[in-house]
């Protein structure tokens, strides 16, 4: 299989340049999405802290500039994101350390559903993050992306998207409204939590997993780490 490859390098005012190399593994072409978590504009600027890469696919940005320019992960922005994508897709994440004192932090989020198997591979010795099995083909008919079964699936969405419950605004799905804690919104609450959890346990799945070091891995400052974020990846 022939590997396809973009190199992203970002800088930090006061550090070296990160290089954040994208392989797309995937008989198909994508194209990376990228957003700044901290001001949600695009992150080819200097002095970003928090960020997220995605893959959309099937896009057409000669229609379009909104979400529906892509089969999946299509943004506002077009070709250009200045938000994140549509759900469902699968997330890379990032907060980055700009000084050697601190830790970066990385993890793969299905909290906006799945749509392509992902892997960061850090280029320290630090540990790899990954949701790399296809969750797809398997999603429960509630959470399929179309919900017509006439049309081939694209992505596997999460019961706070699919508006199970009815009330977004007020959800154990979402947790949200009187669900907002992680006392009221215990995971085990969360309808279909378990489909993603049982492939991909150590990926980010509820809203309060950011405590959860299984989840959220780092990687010392002082390794000025780069990374490599593959979509479709190989097993190991």
């Amino acid at each position: 299989m022939r590997f396809s490859t973009l190199v992203l390098p970002f800088f930090f005012s006061l550090a070296s340049a990160r290089l954040f190399t994208v392989t797309n593994a995937c008989p198909f072409t994508i194209w990376p999405g990228r957003t700044r978590v901290d001001d949600k504009t695009n992150w080819l600027k200097d002095n970003w802290a928090a960020g997220r890469i995605w893959a959309r696919r099937g896009c057409n940005f000669a229609n379009s500039q909104g979400p529906e320019s892509c089969v999946t992960g299509g943004c506002v922005g077009g070709l250009n994101c200045t938000e994140s994508g549509s759900p469902p897709i699968t997330l890379a994440e990032w907060t980055l350390s700009p000084t050697d004192d601190h830790d970066d932090y990385y993890d793969v989020s299905v909290l906006d559903g799945f749509d392509l198997p992902v892997r960061i591979t850090p280029s320290a010795q630090c540990a790899v993050a990954e949701c790399a099995v296809d969750l797809v083909a398997n999603c429960p008919q509630p959470l399929r992306v179309p919900t017509d079964q006439n049309q081939p699936a694209q992505g596997c969405t999460t019961s706070c998207f699919a508006n199970l419950d009815g009330n977004p605004g007020n959800s154990s799905n979402c947790c949200t409204g009187q669900f907002s804690t992680p006392e009221s919104c215990p995971s085990n609450n969360i309808a279909f939590i378990d489909y993603f959890r049982g492939s991909c346990p150590t990926a980010y799945a509820w809203t309060f997993d950011g405590s959860n070091r299984d989840i959220i891995k780092n990687c010392a400052g002082t390794n000025k780490a780069d990374y490599t974020v593959t979509f479709c990846p190989p097993a190991q």
